[in-house]
């Protein structure tokens, strides 16, 4: 039973980060017919940007890890806004007429820049990075079971950021326009929606969400790396794939399902072949992944359209 509970609740960690990646690319996809492969290096970025915020707040003798905390948040989500709605005006708008191809080779490309610059300038960037452990690390006695009070806090803060943002989408005027773009671009346009500054804004939304999973990922690992965006947008990517691309509760669907599929194969692997240790999970996950689009091409929320002819 031990067992099982850290596997539940590593199931779900695991499931809250890949759903607020997942949940960019179907922003993006939604609003601009995009695919952001740069999104997983800009989580990256809010990471980095968080480790240098808490390296500035300890510079100036400020040792409250709660004040550490929310600097760092602030930084990341801040940087990766900015930089996401830089993407937006300065390379994806200017290709919105082009082929798809053209924009998803550009932002490969800016998520190779991405890293490199990271990589190269950051101190040590090569190299991975000790993220602050400033959450309690006590627990809590469910019977035989412990429950870790920072995965407590981690997964309330990540379903509070899930939340939050079907919030926003469902009951904001800056919701209604998104959903508006999303469901016919020109005719939310001629309705008089900035369709500009309505991109700017997905953009800076959904790459805030993405600082706010690398923030997770680096408390909940107490590492990160240059390259850690590589993995967690290829998941990402997929659990927006497999949820319905477009579709923001598809998208979340698919971050907890993969996660799912993770941490089954960290667990079946093991127990049905010996030989196979559990960091085959990957491999187990895309497997399944997949075999259900082969059965399910448009997704398991596929995203409604109708067309009037």
């Amino acid at each position: 039973m031990d067992a099982l509970g850290q596997y539940i609740i590593n199931g779900l960690m695991l499931g809250v980060i890949y759903a607020m990646v997942a949940v960019g690319f179907s922003l993006f996809f939604g609003v601009l017919d995009v695919i952001q492969f740069s999104h997983g290096d800009v989580l990256m970025v809010g990471a980095f940007a968080g480790l240098a915020a808490s390296v500035g707040v300890t510079a100036l003798h400020i040792g409250n890890p709660w004040v550490q905390l929310v600097a760092i948040v602030l930084s990341a989500v801040v940087v990766t806004g900015l930089l996401g709605m830089a993407i937006a005006r300065f390379l994806v708008l200017p290709l919105h007429r082009a082929p798809p191809l053209n924009t998803l080779l550009a932002t490969l490309m800016l998520g190779s820049v991405l890293r490199e610059c990271v990589r190269l300038f950051y101190p040590s960037g090569a190299n991975p990075q000790p993220f602050p452990a400033l959450l309690p690390t006590s627990s809590i006695k469910l019977g035989s079971f412990a429950l870790r009070v920072d995965n407590l806090i981690l997964l309330a803060a990540g379903m509070v950021a899930i939340v939050g943002l079907h919030v926003l989408i469902t009951r904001t005027r800056l919701g209604l326009a998104i959903r508006a773009v999303a469901q016919d671009g020109e005719t939310a346009q001629l309705m008089g929606i900035n369709f500009g500054a309505l991109v700017l804004l997905t953009f800076a939304l959904g790459s805030g969400m993405a600082a706010l999973a690398g923030v997770m990922n680096g408390l909940y690992y107490n590492e990160i790396n240059f390259d850690v965006g590589l993995l967690l947008g290829v998941i990402g990517f997929s659990a927006a794939i497999l949820g319905g691309l477009g579709n923001l509760y598809g998208a979340i669907l698919g971050g907890f399902l993969f996660a799912a599929l993770q941490v089954l194969g960290s667990a079946a692997l093991p127990a049905l072949i010996p030989d196979i240790p559990s960091a085959y999970k990957d491999v187990f996950a895309f497997a399944v992944v997949i075999v259900l689009m082969a059965f399910k091409p448009t997704g398991l929320i596929g995203e409604r359209a109708s067309e009037r002819i």
